[in-house]
């Protein structure tokens, strides 16, 4: 049987992630030079470097198994993929942005301008629902200064900071979509037993992310309160001390909400408060 293929980013920020994420869920692998193709250790799958916009139609074709690419791609490349997971990096917004000084009120007063933006289906789609036609400019490169070269009236791109639209006095006037990398699969579903334990271990690593694991020491008559403050994903684990008085909790804790619940604890009368990252997990 040919071996299952998962398609990733060929370079770029987004290469990066993907290979690390893989490597982190056990699928090692190591691209030799620009080498189109690599093979996981000990497991039948190879892994094929893409274009990151190809990847849903590659995907949807047949030619990869699974990919790793952005949402705002598959929604752009209008194909039949299952998306089986979200992974967590690369959020975005996609927003259609103005200049400064424009004084539209709303989507519908843009019927006669021109839009310049490098996902035409999304566009086109959102302006249609939203009573406006405009003319569209295709790009696939840099759109935001369109503007100021005259090419067109606004834009529609990713937004992630906003740093870039204040360099170019842009400003956000609607937003179409937030956006971020995902797991997609071929409708086919070739070797399914397999592809279900790609994903689990994928989600072991982004769920991971997501968490820390928190320990600390608490007079037990005050671990009530403490397990309130840590509630654990199921339940924390607590355990006696030497003293009687006192009990040590481990508790999974949200990795964002970690320096609260910290501050949370030591009020309460908590010590020996440790962080620990988590690598991978399964809950």
């Amino acid at each position: 049987m040919e071996n299952f293929r998962i398609g990733i980013p060929s370079k770029g920020r987004l290469a990066e992630v993907a290979t690390e994420l893989l490597g982190d869920a056990g699928l090692k692998f190591r691209r030799q030079d620009r080498s189109l193709f690599a093979r996981v250790r000990d497991m039948p799958i190879d892994i094929t470097f893409l274009r990151t916009d190809d990847i849903p139609v590659l995907c949807a074709e047949g030619a990869i198994d699974m990919g790793i690419t952005g949402s705002d791609l598959v929604q752009e490349a209008e194909v039949e993929v299952d998306t089986r997971m979200e992974l967590g990096v690369g959020k975005c917004r996609l927003a259609l942005c103005v200049p400064e000084d424009t004084d539209w009120k709303s989507v519908e007063d843009m019927k006669t301008c021109r839009v310049a933006t490098s996902f035409p289906n999304v566009t086109k789609s959102y302006l249609k629902a939203n009573g406006a036609n405009p003319h569209l400019v295709n790009l696939s490169g840099s759109v935001e200064v369109m503007i100021s070269l005259g090419i067109a009236d606004a834009i529609v791109d990713l937004v992630e900071t906003g740093s870039t639209l204040a360099a170019n006095r842009l400003k956000i006037f609607a937003e179409i979509g937030s956006y971020q990398t995902v797991l997609i699969q071929n409708k086919q579903k070739r070797q399914p037993e397999l592809a279900d334990r790609i994903v689990r271990r994928l989600e072991g690593v982004v769920i991971a992310r997501d968490y820390s694991l928190l320990e600390y020491n608490i007079p037990r008559e005050k671990l009530a309160a403490a397990e309130a403050i840590t509630p654990g994903f199921n339940s924390p684990t607590i355990n006696p001390l030497e003293d009687d008085a006192w009990c040590a909790v481990r508790a999974m804790v949200k990795r964002k909400e970690v320096i609260d619940v910290m501050e949370k604890l030591e009020q309460l009368g908590a010590s020996a408060i440790l962080q620990t990252n988590i690598a991978n997990c399964r809950l």
